[in-house]
């Protein structure tokens, strides 16, 4: 029997009595360290231990051989959408997140989000790295749930769009200014060096405390601009193309970074009771860099289909899960919401229960062939001109279950005979064609009411640069002024200015 992708079902209470977590949130005594590590645009072949012929990551790969690997995880096929969805267990279009620009990347005020919940369980919580859900002062991670904030603004470093979405000025991954709980710092350093560097100070001082912590570490690399370390370009200059090789070199700092938070955490003592996710990107990858090497899948980000939404995803828990396996059930973003929460001993009752729709994946953590009903993941690119939402129902736009995608509508592939999705099989099978599109019209109607950012007010200053110019002086720039005369036109969209897409 299917399920939809808003389906909760019992496996989180199977799961509690398998592993023995806590069942009251007060219990701090064996609840465990929770690290979430998500770069941003690599696509699943961007690692070596997934194929890869050039690109090397020696940390993940180690790390990959040690966890809980689900292989069929899914996310949204860009950025703001993921971090909406993987917050709050939600699809990201409930949460109002459309875009990843024009005030549409805002995450409503009106959903809870993991930091909170966590922090009803006795959790201290940290950001380093990438929000990307509303740079406005209410829609900020300090206000969502963040006991301690270390991020840039906007989608990517030094990248600023008309409205609210945009970063402090002139700023680059090298010794970038970043937003610490509410002032600018100016930092010394490669971007990623400096959020692990930060996570991990934090890190120390909150695991002296007692209290268990939450650090988030949503990366911007390897998000446009392609600026990396040169030492790191030069490994694959000449392998690759330029923006490959640059990309790739971007790569090499995350691995790198992620392997030094692994050995600190075992020399601190505390590796055994850390639940460690990398979830390894936020969408599908980056197009040259597919042209190296796409693991066999269709596209890649802001595409509906596998390459735009597949991504790596590996637990590990060495006090829990005691031996690495692969999981190959459908799972997504959304699950990882209601796995946490029944880790932490939080109930999803009140408003939880009516508005995580993902599953708990501790069943699948404790056993890898554990009773999973089959269930639909819908993927919609968004990102309509203004007012057009109904225009776009089936355009860029997918649902799947554990067998079958329809693509805009009109493809429908077999995934386990056909993972590039390259053979449309539309006309041979009706009755599958019919079971999804009556599912998808379900969602899409029921989502309707709940894109709260299309008709919102972009505010004339970026947030950003007014509070930087407001702690260090300075005034707009003429591409500042070009910006803020582009917000206050009503009609622009993403669509129609091609220097707003990202």
């Amino acid at each position: 029997m299917k399920t939809t992708i808003t389906t909760i079902t019992a496996l989180t209470l199977a799961a509690l009595v398998l592993l023995a977590v806590p069942s009251k949130a007060g219990d701090q005594s064996i609840k465990p360290n929770i690290i979430l590590v998500m770069p941003d645009d690599l696509g699943y072949g961007d690692y070596s231990c997934l194929g890869n012929p050039v690109m090397k990551t020696p940390a993940v790969d180690a790390f990959s051989r040690q966890s809980v690997r689900f292989t069929d995880f899914h996310v949204s096929p860009t950025c703001s959408p993921t971090r909406a969805a993987l917050l709050t267990g939600r699809h990201e279009f409930k949460n109002g997140v459309t875009h990843t620009i024009l005030e549409r990347e805002r995450l409503s005020l009106k959903s809870i989000t993991l930091a909170q919940m966590l922090k009803s369980a006795g959790y201290t919580t940290g950001i380093f790295g990438k929000w990307h859900l509303g740079d406005e002062a209410p829609y900020q991670p300090g206000q969502r749930g963040f006991d301690e904030v270390f991020i840039h603004g906007g989608g990517g470093i030094g990248q600023t769009y008309p409205g609210s979405c945009g970063d402090a000025p002139g700023n680059l991954y090298l010794n970038p200014t970043l937003l610490h709980n509410g002032r600018f710092e100016k930092t010394q350093g490669y971007c990623t060096d400096v959020f692990f560097g930060q996570a991990l100070k934090w890190m120390d001082a909150k695991r002296k405390g007692g209290a268990p912590f939450f650090a988030y570490l949503p990366l911007n690399v390897a998000h446009e601009p392609l600026q990396c370390p040169e030492e790191n370009y030069r490994h694959y200059a000449g392998q690759v193309p330029e923006k490959v090789a640059r990309f790739y070199g971007m790569i090499e700092t995350v691995d790198r970074n992620f392997g030094l938070l692994l050995a600190k955490l075992q020399e601190w003592g505390i590796d055994q009771n850390t639940l460690v996710i990398f979830i390894g990107s936020d969408n599908g990858g980056y197009a040259p860099a597919l042209k190296i090497f796409d693991a066999g899948m269709r596209g890649g980000k802001g595409t509906p289909y596998q390459g735009g939404t597949r991504v790596p995803c590996f637990w590990r828990w060495p006090a829990r899960f005691t031996e690495s396996r692969d999981v190959s059930a459908l799972t997504a973003h959304l699950d990882v919401f209601p796995t946490l929460a029944a880790i932490a001993g939080v109930s999803l009752a009140g408003d939880l229960v009516r508005q995580v729709e993902g599953r708990s994946l501790m069943a699948l953590l404790a056993n890898p062939k554990a009773e999973w009903p089959d269930r639909f993941f819908v993927t919609h690119v968004g990102r309509w001109p203004l007012g057009e939402a109904a225009s776009a129902k089936h355009v860029k736009c997918s649902i799947r279950d554990q067998r079958f995608t329809l693509v805009n509508n009109q493809e429908l592939y077999d995934l386990q005979r056909d993972p590039r999705e390259a053979n449309n099989l539309i006309a041979e099978h009706p009755e599958e064609l019919a079971r999804l599109r009556a599912a998808y019209d379900q969602w899409w109607n029921a989502v309707q009411p709940l894109l709260v950012n299309e008709t919102v007010t972009a505010p004339a200053v970026n947030p950003f640069k007014e509070k930087f110019w407001h702690q260090f002086g300075g005034e707009p720039s003429a591409e500042d002024l070009r910006l803020m005369d582009r917000a206050r036109i009503p009609e622009l969209t993403g669509e129609k200015s091609p220097r707003l897409k990202k």
